[in-house]
């Protein structure tokens, strides 16, 4: 039986990365201090500040919201129902019971009472992948709690694998406006919230041993509308990379935001200058050009986000249910 590198007592975990082996407290321990350095060196949180935790039911929303008050930080989830039948229901359930039984605030959003569409609609409405859909919708609804509930930031539960296959699809694209904005803090402004991922230090394996050692139950099965997506794939390729040479994907994203990301400061700046306000929901938005009197585009088109025209497409459409998209999918793939 392997021993845990620090105190000698039987390890429940293998780091091949860390080359160590730990025992559940001290796995709890160098969880706490990678997302402490995280929080620390790229400058996340402040003392006092009121954190929206965006939460999925899956292990890693649950980890960093769990760490987040472990470490004494003010912290409250939102939970979006996305409407993709039972494994969204089971995963609400998961949200809901972590809250209750640890007396947080969870704050939840329902896409079909609310704004009449969900993900499998939006995914037939708009032709486009659920992801696409799915994405929008999540990003818009965070900022949009946050800002209504007076949080000055959004965390998420994105990890090291999680940051390291999107960087390695980007980077394969070579994707400038989107390598550009692949940051751990993304800054915030009158309009909307900063965004932060303080778990970019961890992997999911971390997170889930976080997760058995601490208690915390959570939805185990993948989003059935994410089968054949890309990312899972790019994971698989690092994974294999990972397992030749340990601590790979962490030098691979880490030395791309210390030598990469400040090179492409001067795109990212480009983006943010190029932001208007959407004319329906006052959300910021590169759609459209620069504007003119009304809030139109110069060419007279109104300028209008990605997620009022989601919500313009898939309100009007007629449910969908899921196994219609996913048999679709399916099909497509074979």
């Amino acid at each position: 039986m392997s021993k845990c590198k620090v105190c000698k007592a039987p390890a429940i975990i293998d780091l091949p990365r860390h080359n160590a082996n730990f025992c559940g407290e001290h796995l709890q321990q160098l969880c706490r201090r990678q997302v402490e350095k995280a929080i620390k060196d790229f400058r996340m949180l402040e003392p006092g500040e009121r954190v929206l935790v965006a939460v999925s039911g899956g292990k890693d929303s649950l980890a960093v919201w769990d760490l987040l008050v472990d470490l004494g930080y003010q912290a409250d989830g939102v939970y979006i129902g996305l409407g993709i039948g039972e494994y969204s229901d089971e995963s609400g359930g998961y949200a809901q019971r972590f809250a209750d039984e640890r007396g947080l605030t969870l704050h939840t959003i329902d896409l079909r009472d609310e704004y009449g569409y969900d993900v499998p609609t939006a995914a037939k409405a708009t032709r486009r992948v659920p992801c696409s859909a799915c994405g929008t919708s999540k990003r818009h609804l965070f900022d949009r709690a946050a800002h209504d509930g007076g949080y000055a930031v959004v965390a998420t539960g994105h990890n090291l694998d999680d940051e390291a296959a999107v960087l390695f699809g980007n980077t394969l694209r070579w994707d400038i406006d989107y390598l550009a904005r692949q940051l751990p803090v993304l800054p915030g402004d009158e309009h909307f919230p900063r965004k932060v991922k303080p778990l970019v230090r961890l992997t999911e394996r971390e997170m889930a041993a976080w997760c058995i050692v601490r208690g915390i139950d959570y939805q185990v099965e993948e989003c059935p509308m994410a089968a054949g997506n890309r990312h899972l794939g790019y994971k698989e390729t690092l994974n294999a990379v990972e397992a030749r040479s340990p601590g790979s994907k962490a030098s691979f994203y880490l030395n791309f935001l210390d030598n990469m990301a400040p090179i492409l400061a001067e795109s990212r700046q480009t983006v943010v200058e190029g932001l208007g306000l959407c004319e329906r929901c006052g959300a910021p938005t590169t759609a459209g050009g620069s504007t003119g009197p009304g809030g139109s585009t110069e060419g007279g088109a109104p300028r209008v986000c990605a997620f009022c025209r989601i919500v313009e497409k898939s309100a009007a459409h007629e449910p969908v249910p899921v196994e219609l998209v996913t048999t679709q999918r399916n099909g497509r793939r074979r």
